[in-house]
């Protein structure tokens, strides 16, 4: 997919580049698909913010993706690509033979009019096609992948993301994630074939400030900015570097420092991201 710049007529728009939108097709029309989320902008149900730096962003309705895949051996044919502004990957309206309407994320490759199918077992590998994993040949590139049966794809989503298929030791599968950690997953969980579309997004420039304010993003102020009482690092007199090393608000070290708890899935890890 083509990145495009734009002449610079001011001094943001010197350094800002989009994608192209020639490989969309239409416009969200399904209406039974669309809904409007409740716009927290990072507070909790008291109103007080437990997450900075968000705030509503720009209006937009929620597309209402089939992450399940679980219509079993009916056909369906692309009719349509389309934005979807909750995610940086497109998705492909698809429309089964039945006459249900579905949206899915769009696979690298997958076009309108191509076949998409669903089954358990005994698909040909193409892209767009989803099926247990236990019934995926090894080394093939997955997406949308489910951490446990039925509940749907949560894994390797964003745009250009995939995990592989590196093996197999009794009900489970060996995956290589996108973040090269290794790791089993149940092979009764679904999974659909190939990479997610769009993956020049992460080569854009966002150029301006305001890009960021549409998507929801406050502006970040620096610790060292501030005075003493807001964080540890404020204060002195003029520009001073932090005293230790860098801290949150909270005190909580800021680099290298591990806060994840233990979880019973951890047990499925093979080997982690980090060597």
């Amino acid at each position: 997919m083509a990145i495009k710049t734009y002449k610079p007529y001011t001094p943001s728009r010197r350094f800002m580049s989009n994608l192209s939108s020639n490989d969309i097709t239409s416009k969200a029309n399904v209406r039974r698909l669309l809904m409007k989320l409740p716009v927290s902008a990072g507070r909790n149900n008291n109103g007080r913010i437990t997450s900075r730096h968000k705030e509503g962003g720009a209006k937009k309705l929620y597309r209402i993706i089939d992450f399940k895949r679980n219509k079993f051996n009916i056909e369906g044919w692309v009719r349509a690509i389309e934005y979807d502004p909750y995610r940086n990957s497109r998705i492909a309206l698809v429309v089964y033979k039945d006459g249900d309407k579905r949206y899915i994320i769009q696979p690298s490759g997958l076009k309108v009019g191509d076949l998409v199918l669903s089954a358990e077992s005994g698909l040909d590998i193409k892209v767009g096609f989803a099926m247990k994993l236990k019934n995926i040949p090894i080394g093939t590139i997955v997406h949308n992948i489910e951490m446990h049966p039925k509940a749907g794809g949560v894994l390797a989503r964003s745009a250009g993301s995939y995990a592989q298929i590196m093996g197999r030791e009794g009900k489970y599968t060996i995956l290589r994630m996108p973040s090269s950690e290794m790791r089993y997953i149940l092979g009764e969980c679904m999974a659909t074939i190939g990479i997610v579309g769009n993956e020049d997004f992460s080569n854009i420039s966002i150029g301006k400030a305001g890009r960021n304010r549409h998507r929801g993003i406050r502006p970040q102020t620096r610790g060292s900015a501030m005075n003493p009482v807001d964080h540890p690092h404020g204060g002195g007199e003029g520009k001073t570097g932090s005293s230790g090393h860098p801290v949150s608000p909270w005190g909580v070290p800021a680099k290298g420092y591990k806060t994840r708890r233990k979880k019973s899935s951890d047990k499925l890890i093979i080997s982690r991201r980090n060597k």
